[in-house]
């Protein structure tokens, strides 16, 4: 998913939550933390939804505000998708979207249809674990107070050092052991190893896993009848999925591949999921809510199964538009409007990412088996501002055709750009298709995925030109999962909701009508067999799919609100609840309005289609951007 680095603003708009315990700590005043990357504030614009959109060449969001704008000038539009239509025509009005990450919370509705919550951080009784043996007498007297003293700190993170050498007086194999033992027994979290210095012998202490890696020993011993998978809940603010699970995988020690979860949730948001985890102990987990900042985990149980992508039934929005327009009339006219006939069910804007080369475009190159336009597309410079090294790596490419001489030039080898440039120069030019499967699967398909995607979004908006909110001779519906054609009498009794447009693939049927017949003259245009979507590499053979031209929001109300202050939240989240903080108050006689809405979605929709339908504003970070620096200057 693209997320949108920040505009420079004159107000402070990001926020940085941690433990409890962290919170306060040398912070002199009451200001919230923010994180560095988002020191000016983020442009306020929905950025990724249910499932992760690509930007493939964005790294790690650290552009500067300034250069993040300049080179949004070079972004998407809505029109550049095929986002083009609306349901209703009441008449829309400004707001602010995401001014706050905390302005946007997701909870995952799961199997059972159960919105799921944060509300519980104990450890059930069958997951407790017998303590820790009590380190003998003879193991504590090996270390002495000072060494004791430093290397609770190197566990704390108080020490400077990355690390706490502690040298062997006594040079045997006994006394080593017996340090080893010591320090890991004393010290949970803290590995050791032997190194010799100048002919004296050292046990060196520091993080096996990084910063933070406060994790308990691994325990081998797993009760039968215990479930071997601990279920738990994820809250996260201002994360993305993957990089959540990422942190728990380094603290915990483990591959990331040993974390199931149902959907991928937004990164700028405040988010509530289910995830799993094979054969690691509710404990274990509980013990990280001590030092993960910005991540929580709670209501812990054994289940026997793992969690697969795409069971949940949904997700249960919370989102906040703040200085808002419209008239009270305006805002119950639209929010009426979305709660009973919904929105168009388009692809939203973080499908298509957010640099000056649309993901789409290298989507198509690779369906047309173009590889060097692929290679081309990535690689290449592009307009608009970026960071400086992968300026310099993209004028080295271009200048040189080298892809290790290009390589060098980034410090960070795990963008697309390294990854690519890692293939070529490990299978050369000429083997392009393998050197670009050093890609993540995901990440590859993610650009054959967006440009199905602007398919799509571009024959559901000729469709409702075409035919408007009725169902039509030639549409389709499923019956099951089969796609139906209806006849001119079915037409009559069948209502719009029901109604399913294909993405483009070789398993699909397409509308009988002039319409579903733009799909051929389409793909023909972009250089590809509609007869044909069966591609040599496998991966890359697009079966399609259908999909709901229209979607109607379950669950939806929503209350005008006024405040004064832009920097406090107006959600009451699952962990301020469990921290007894209280609600948020609004101020009847605030000067700022903001619109408040809650609904609920269908897995794979996108909530910022639905406020584009309320705002009937265009959602692109390149518009938002613009609009949010007009704001506040």
């Amino acid at each position: 998913m693209a997320e949108p680095e920040h505009v420079s603003v004159t107000v402070q708009v990001g926020e940085k939550r941690g433990c409890p315990e962290e919170e306060g700590k040398d912070t002199p005043s009451k200001k919230p933390k923010v994180e560095k990357d988002h020191k000016n504030g983020d442009p306020p614009v929905k950025v990724d939804e249910e499932e992760e959109g690509p930007d493939g060449e964005a790294v790690d969001g650290e552009e500067e505000g300034e250069t993040f704008a300049d080179m949004m000038k070079h972004g998407l539009t809505e029109l550049d998708v095929g986002i083009l239509r609306y349901v209703s025509d009441h008449e829309g009005f400004s707001g602010i979207l995401k001014e706050r990450y905390s302005d946007f919370v997701v909870h995952e509705i799961n199997r059972q249809g159960k919105i799921v919550h944060l509300d519980d951080l104990s450890v059930p009784p069958e997951a407790e674990e017998a303590p820790e043996p009590e380190p003998k007498p003879e193991d504590c007297n090996v270390l002495t107070e000072e060494q004791k003293k430093k290397l609770g700190e190197l566990q704390l993170f108080k020490n400077k050092e990355d690390e706490v050498p502690i040298e062997v007086m006594e040079d045997t194999k006994e006394k080593r052991t017996l340090l080893h033992k010591a320090i890991k027994t004393q010290f949970p979290g803290i590995e050791t190893k032997t190194e010799e210095k100048e002919g004296r012998k050292f046990i060196v202490a520091y993080h096996a896993a990084g910063k933070k890696a406060l994790a308990a020993p691994r325990k081998h011993f797993w009760p039968k009848n215990r479930g071997s998978f601990c279920h738990f809940v994820l809250y996260k603010e201002n994360k993305d999925t993957m990089d959540a699970i990422n942190v728990l995988s380094k603290f915990l020690r483990l591959r990331p591949n040993m974390f199931s979860y149902m959907g991928t949730k937004d990164k700028r948001a405040v988010t509530v999921q289910e995830i799993a985890v094979l054969k690691i102990t509710a404990e274990r987990l509980s013990h990280l809510n001590k030092c993960l900042m910005n991540l929580k985990l709670g209501n812990f149980c054994y289940k026997n199964h793992p969690l697969k992508l795409g069971e949940l039934q949904g997700n249960h929005f919370t989102i906040v538009i703040r200085n808002i327009s419209g008239t009270d009339e305006q805002v119950e006219q639209a929010m009426t409007s979305i709660k009973a006939t919904g929105f168009i069910n388009y692809y939203g804007m973080q499908r298509f990412g957010t640099t000056a080369v649309p993901t789409q475009q290298v989507g198509k190159a690779i369906l047309r088996n173009d590889w060097n336009e692929v290679v081309d597309l990535i690689l290449k410079p592009r307009p608009g501002a970026e960071k400086e090294f992968l300026v310099r790596c993209r004028e080295e490419w271009a200048k040189s055709q080298d892809p290790e001489a290009a390589l060098k030039k980034l410090p960070n080898k795990r963008c697309v750009e390294g990854q690519l440039l890692r293939g070529l120069s490990m299978y050369g030019k000429k083997n392009i298709v393998t050197a670009f499967g050093m890609l993540p699967r995901n990440n590859r398909l993610m650009y054959v995925h967006s440009y199905q995607s602007v398919v799509w979004n571009t024959m559901v908006s000729r469709r409702i030109d075409a035919f408007g909110l009725k169902a039509v001779e030639g549409d389709l519906v499923l019956k099951g999962t089969t796609a139906h054609v209806l006849s001119a009498e079915e037409a009559e009794t069948t209502s719009i909701h029901d109604t399913v447009m294909p993405l483009p693939g070789f398993d699909v049927i397409y509308p009988t009508h002039h319409v579903g017949k733009g799909y051929r003259e389409l793909l023909t245009a972009d250089g590809l067999d509609i007869d044909n979507m069966r591609h040599k590499v496998k991966d890359y053979s697009l079966a399609g799919a259908y999909r709901r031209i229209i979607i109607r929001p379950t669950d939806v109300s929503w209350e005008v609100i006024q405040y004064d202050d832009p920097r406090i939240s107006l959600v009451h989240s699952d962990f301020e609840k469990l921290e007894n903080k209280p609600a948020p108050v609004y101020n009847k006689e605030g000067k700022h309005r903001a619109l408040r809405m809650e609904f609920s979605l269908p897995p794979s929709t996108y909530a910022t289609m639905a406020i584009r339908e309320v705002l009937k504003v265009d959602t692109s970070i390149k518009k938002q951007t613009q609009l949010n620096t007009t704001w506040f200057n």
